[in-house]
């Protein structure tokens, strides 16, 4: 199948350090390479991929400036363009909902998939162009907690790693840190983290980039105050991987309905259980038990880190493996575009018909 692969433009694909919608898309295309799909990636410059890679902005825009209504026009202008001359059998959008005036002018069907909408504000604010064109492009949700009722959509699809770069760690140093990876913002929660670790008089060490500076400076950095809670910095590659993997566990004490989480779903697969609270998409993610806990309140985080030993690391990662594999995912994406393809071909059948006839 001839895919169009739509990605954002705000990091490289794959993203050197932090953007998970960047990473998100760059695993998808490259299974589907892999699968025997001929798959054109349009991305930012630094960008690379086993497919046809389009470079439709000079370099990522949240590396160096560039007026990104700008950028982002010309980059979407450069994917439609060929998906209306013909050249891909479906078109796959990554980068919310600047495109979806394209869907019902296109010749193929065209696939979004929703990466999270954001605080209530910002969803009641999008919202009326998600519905406009719910019925010309075919919605993917990422979780089924970040389903909105008034959409519909063609399946949830969970994200998938490839499981070669998350190795199994079967046991964890008796010493091992406990960590937190993530923004450091308020909904993430690194204040909450470091608060439960101390609670349990276990270390912990933060990884991820300052999104909110003034509450890292408020709320973060005081507590890094304490010996045994240290902030690393944005780690990618083989570095998150072993960040992740040599940790007792990883606390995700969200402050929000987290849509997906993938520095959950990275920990779990290296062995790593999980502490989270129950929200968003966590239940989703987390097998209580087996790949981690889910709390109701963030006093009840002492308590579960003290559980932690129980956890059956080898476990935890074959169940993780099993969910979460980067091949899984590609399939299920396959399912969508044949259906989608089969009811774009109906349809433009339907409506040379109908022009026949008048």
């Amino acid at each position: 199948m001839r895919i169009g692969m739509v990605a954002p433009i705000a990091w490289a694909c794959p993203p050197s350090g932090y953007g998970p919608w960047e990473a998100a898309t760059s695993t998808l295309t490259e299974a589907l390479v892999r699968q025997g799909h001929d798959v054109t990636l349009f991305a930012a410059g630094g960008s690379c991929t086993a497919g046809t890679l389009r470079v439709t902005a000079p370099h990522p825009y949240e590396e160096r400036p560039l007026d990104v209504k700008v950028w982002e026009t010309l980059h979407l202008g450069a994917a439609m363009s060929e998906a209306a001359c013909g050249a891909f059998d479906v078109i796959h959008v990554q980068c919310d909902f600047p495109a979806l005036p394209y869907a019902p002018l296109l010749p193929v069907p065209m696939i979004v998939t929703l990466h999270g909408f954001g605080p209530p504000s910002v969803r009641n604010a999008v919202l009326p162009i998600w519905r406009a064109y719910a019925n010309d492009a075919h919605y993917v949700a990422i979780s089924d907690a970040d389903r909105h009722p008034d959409l519909r959509y063609a399946a949830t699809i969970h994200h998938g790693l490839a499981l070669s770069a998350w190795p199994v760690v079967a046991e964890s140093a008796p010493d091992a840190p406990l960590v937190f990876f993530g923004r450091s913002h308020p909904e993430k929660g690194p204040a909450a983290a470091i608060d439960a670790a101390r609670a349990a008089s276990v270390p912990i060490r933060l990884a991820g980039i300052v999104a909110d500076a003034d509450y890292h400076a408020v709320e973060v950095v005081p507590r890094l105050e304490d010996p045994g809670a240290v902030w690393v910095g944005p780690l990618a590659g083989t570095e998150r991987a072993r960040f992740l993997g040599a940790a007792r566990g990883l606390l995700h004490l969200i402050a929000f309905d987290e849509p997906f989480g993938l520095s959950v779903v990275e920990a779990m697969l290296c062995g790593t259980p999980v502490i989270a609270l129950r929200r968003g998409s966590m239940p989703e993610l987390i097998e209580e038990g087996v790949t981690g806990f889910l709390i109701d309140r963030l006093e009840d985080a002492p308590a579960a880190i003290a559980r932690l030993s129980g956890i059956d690391r080898a476990r935890c990662a074959a169940q993780a493996r099993l969910r979460f594999a980067d091949d899984t995912m590609a399939v299920r994406y396959e399912a969508v575009y044949r259906a989608a393809r089969t009811m774009k071909l109906q349809q433009l059948a339907t409506d040379e018909a109908s022009r026949k006839f008048c």
